[in-house]
Parts: C-alpha cells; structure tokens; sequence
C-alpha cells in the first residue's frame, strides 16, 4: 500500500509539474503577444485626390502601445483655411478611401456621410491643441491653417484607444483631410449648401479632398533579406 501511495504521489507531482510547465509557457506567450502589441508600429499613407480638388500628399503614423505620433503633409489646399484632418475606422466600412461609386444621390459631391461605408466613423482628430477624440470632429479653430495652400503637420503623444491602435497596426485605418472650395471664390461658404453634420457649417468646410490608407510599412532589419546572385529559374524538364 506504501509502494502505491507513492506512485500515485509522484504521478500527480509529475502532472502538476507538467501543468505548470503549460501555464508558464502560457504565460510568456501571452507576455510576447503583449510585448508585440505595445511595440512599435510604423505606417505610411499615400494621400489621392477626392472631389476632384487636386489635393495630395503622404502621412506616417508610428504606434508606440496606445500612443501615436503623426506626420502629415498636403499639397494644393484651399489657402489660409483650416482643414479638418481625422484618422477613420470602422470595423463594419471597406477600409479604403472612397469612390465615385459612394455618390448616393448622384451629385456629383462626394460628403464626408457618403464616405463612410469606405472610411468608417472618424476615431482621432488630428488637431493642433487639446482633444484628439472624435469629439473634436469638427473642431474647426484648432485644426490646421494651409498656409500658402500646404499643411505640415506634425504632433506626437496622441493617446488612442487599444481597438484603434489595434487597427492602425494592422493596416485598417484610413487618414482623411476635409475642406474644399467648390466655387472657386477663396473661402468656404454656402454654395454647396450646408454640412450635413452640422448644419451651421459650409458643406465645403466638411467635404473631404483627399484620403489615403494608413500602410504599415516592414521593418527593414526584420526583412527577409534578398538572395544575392542570379535569380532562381525553373529546372528545365527532362527529355
């Protein structure tokens, strides 16, 4: 009876030992996961045209865990107006900028609502002071001026949920920058009617003009190097 008490005792020694062996690696794999997810993300937007405004330009965005760190430059704004610039996601949109295709009503003008099936909601406004939520959506006086028609744009330490860190990390946000002169008369006004987010607003003020994918882009010293030497040909087939 002693000799089987014993092998029972060191049968379940060896299996907590083994369960504690699953747990630990378990637990370091859950750590790496973690680790991965609080590093360093770079990301790059080519930014095209919408509406038909002739507005380009490039924006990177780097994650660090929660935080972000944006650089935007546009090309051939509307001068000395504010521009509303936001980071889009929605789980639900296409994740892509938008077509002529997402013209609802077949107007000819592409708005900000219309977009969104594309783009999804905004989720960080990229303002030059306070709030970046999207509570700030349209916080028009604290978004950048396009001095002499351009916008450099530079602001680090923005703080973002885990769900949109997330999405920039994987290359499922969207960067979209708003505001366009249809008429051609230097500032934003009514001819186009009113903002369908807020009705006080010139639509112009809230039409988007240009709209890029935030691309993560690859580390270059975790790539794959390239084989040097003569590329690799298909073997001929035997006779």
């Amino acid at each position: 009876m002693k000799a089987s008490r014993g092998k029972k005792a060191a049968v379940v020694a060896g299996a907590l030992l083994s369960t504690a062996a699953v747990v630990g690696a378990t637990v370091a794999s859950s750590d790496a996961a973690s680790s991965a997810a609080d590093g360093s993300t770079s990301t790059h937007a080519e930014l095209t045209p919408l509406n038909n405004s002739g507005v380009t330009g490039d924006a990177h965005v780097t994650v660090d865990g929660h935080r972000l760190e944006v650089d935007l430059d546009a090309r051939h704004l509307l001068k000395g107006m504010p521009h509303a610039e936001h980071i889009h996601f929605g789980a639900q949109a296409r994740q892509e900028c938008p077509t002529v295709r997402d013209d609802d009503n077949a107007d000819h003008r592409l708005t900000t609502a219309e977009g969104q099936p594309a783009y999804g909601p905004v989720k960080v406004s990229l303002t030059t002071t306070g709030d970046t939520s999207a509570k700030s959506t349209l916080a028009v006086k604290r978004y950048p001026l396009a001095r002499k028609g351009q916008i450099h744009y530079n602001r680090d330490g923005i703080e973002v949920s885990p769900a949109v860190a997330r999405a920039i990390r994987n290359g499922k946000a969207v960067l979209v920058v708003h505001g366009i002169d249809y008429n051609g008369n230097g500032k934003y006004d009514f001819s186009a009617g009113r903002s369908e987010l807020d009705p006080s607003l010139p639509a112009e003020a809230t039409d988007p003009v240009t709209c890029g994918v935030l691309e993560v882009v690859e580390d270059s010293s975790t790539a794959t190097p390239t084989p040097t030497g003569s590329p690799s040909l298909p073997l001929p087939l035997k006779q």
